[in-house]
């Protein structure tokens, strides 16, 4: 799965691990967080990450 990486704070996030502080089951892609979903580090949206991998 790809990763991506916030543009502000530089968060990678990792499919495989999911996101434990907004209830993100691992194994779910990018693609599928839901459009309300934020960086974790600081609150930028979804449209501030770009694929690294």
């Amino acid at each position: 799965m790809q990763q991506y990486k916030c543009t502000k704070c530089g968060y990678v996030y990792l499919p495989e691990s999911g996101d434990h502080t907004q209830g993100i089951a691992p194994n779910t892609p990018f693609e599928e967080l839901p459009d309300t979903w934020v960086c974790p580090r600081c609150g930028a949206e979804k449209k501030a990450f770009v694929i690294i991998v």
